[in-house]
């Protein structure tokens, strides 16, 4: 259970740091979208361009990444409720490193993700084990979701 929380930490950090470059990245274009192939191929030059964008998408791909790690080894139930603390780490990456002001009311609504994921990881640790078929090591019994 602790390598998997080291990479779901890991990963979390790559989901908001990489959001953060890519809004970041985003709001520096110059470039506007427009319906025309080519001011869709010169936003697309542009963002390519943009150092902040592509090592956002690197960092998402990272998350995906340890997101593939986990669903291997764990139960979608309790990898996908735990991936919404990226939330969390997103709202205070963009309130360090962008400025951004988070109200009161969002605050609160951190508090409550925060709140979901204990409860989640409260619930796997209360899953009673049981052998695995190989008699080495224990797997939580999937009848004590």
């Amino acid at each position: 259970m602790t390598r998997l929380v080291m990479v779901l930490l890991l990963g979390l950090v790559l989901e908001a740091v990489g959001v953060v470059l890519i809004s970041k990245g985003q709001k520096q274009l110059r470039t506007r979208l427009e319906p025309r192939p080519a001011a869709v191929a010169a936003l697309a030059r542009e963002a390519l361009a943009s150092p902040s964008l592509m090592l956002g998408v690197a960092m998402e791909a990272g998350f995906f990444g340890c997101l593939l790690f986990l669903l291997s080894r764990a139960d979608v139930s309790f990898v996908w409720p735990l991936t919404s603390l990226s939330l969390v780490v997103t709202t205070l990456t963009a309130r360090w490193v962008l400025g951004e002001q988070v109200s009161v009311l969002r605050w609160w609504g951190v508090g409550f993700i925060l709140l979901g994921a204990a409860i989640v990881l409260y619930t796997e640790r209360q899953r009673s084990p049981v052998p695995s078929p190989d008699g080495n090591e224990a797997r939580p019994s999937p009848s004590s979701h």
